[in-house]
């Protein structure tokens, strides 16, 4: 009887080994992901931003996260979401709305595979969003795999539609996963120029709108199981990008919150894939073979 139930444990627990992600209790209930389009690292020092600058103070950061390139939106965005680069998930250009190559492998909505899509396949009844200003965005989610998403109305019109949209869903649907993405600073750094006055204004108008998000997560009463990243897909030189100079290459990635150490500035590589196994880490859920990104575990408690 007592060999019996011995092997009975040992079985018990082989199966719990091999069945069940390392990561399964996961580190933090919600994870409200902010993209700054344009936003260069170069810029961090000099720009006031306090209320991004109190997130690096509580968690962690890198000022050396890379673009794949070119160092333009959409492929680095698909980049960020798709946990791969560009040779695997096929989108190449600033502006793919559908890849130039064919993706490695399709996920069962005919896109490769998203960090939005791994949270469903996990979690059906999880609420996941991504709002955002440009249109170029929902071509890169697997919208079939949000529960919302939308697009604000022009910004330059209303430049705090975003922000207010933003707030809204976080105060009335708690959601599991938010990707809010601004498309600035990189109008401005296309009009006026990287690095410059008019950038730097910009940068602290979008800070105003970070500490607004996280104020509505404080009143949604989820501030304690919410993890904050804040990262960008690129930055930029003079009045472009795409190019392979550290100011187009080099963009901040930001992480704060539960479970997350205030560790201050890391150093280990990081690239753009990374932040999609990132999220995964945070939710317990175990990649895709075709990813190639690896989790930052270093800025977790």
């Amino acid at each position: 009887m007592k060999k019996l139930t011995f092997t009975l444990l040992i079985t018990l627990a082989a199966a719990c080994l091999f069945s069940v992600p390392c990561n399964a209790k996961g580190k933090a209930k919600h994870v409200v992901f902010i993209g700054l389009d344009g936003w260069g690292a170069y810029s961090v020092p000099q720009a006031e931003i306090p209320h991004i600058k109190q997130l690096m103070a509580n968690g962690s950061y890198t000022l050396e996260k890379r673009t794949v390139l070119p160092s333009s939106s959409a492929v680095n965005w698909a980049s960020m979401f798709m946990g791969a680069g560009p040779e695997l998930h096929g989108y190449t250009q600033w502006g793919s709305r559908t890849p130039e190559l064919p993706s490695r492998v399709l996920n069962q909505h005919g896109i490769f595979p998203t960090i939005f899509q791994l949270l469903r396949d996990a979690r059906p009844e999880a609420e996941i969003g991504c709002l955002y200003e440009w249109d170029g965005i929902k071509y890169l989610t697997d919208t079939l795999s949000l529960s919302h998403h939308a697009q604000a109305p022009d910004y330059n019109k209303h430049p705090e539609a975003l922000c207010g949209m933003a707030e809204k869903y976080i105060k009335e649907k708690h959601p599991t996963l938010l990707a809010v993405c601004f498309d600035n600073p990189d109008h401005v750094g296309h009009q006026a120029g990287h690095d410059t006055p008019e950038y730097y204004a910009k940068l602290k108008e979008l800070d105003g709108y970070v500490g607004r998000i996280i104020q509505a997560v404080t009143e949604a009463g989820i501030l304690k199981e919410t993890i904050f990243i804040v990262t960008a897909d690129h930055g930029g030189i003079e009045k472009g990008h795409g190019g392979k100079t550290m100011q187009e290459m080099q963009t901040p990635f930001i992480i704060s919150g539960k479970n997350i150490k205030k560790g201050g500035e890391f150093h280990e590589s990081m690239m753009q894939y990374d932040v999609a196994s990132t999220i995964a880490h945070i939710f317990g859920l175990k990649q895709p073979q075709v990813w190639i990104g690896r989790p930052m575990l270093q800025v977790f408690k």
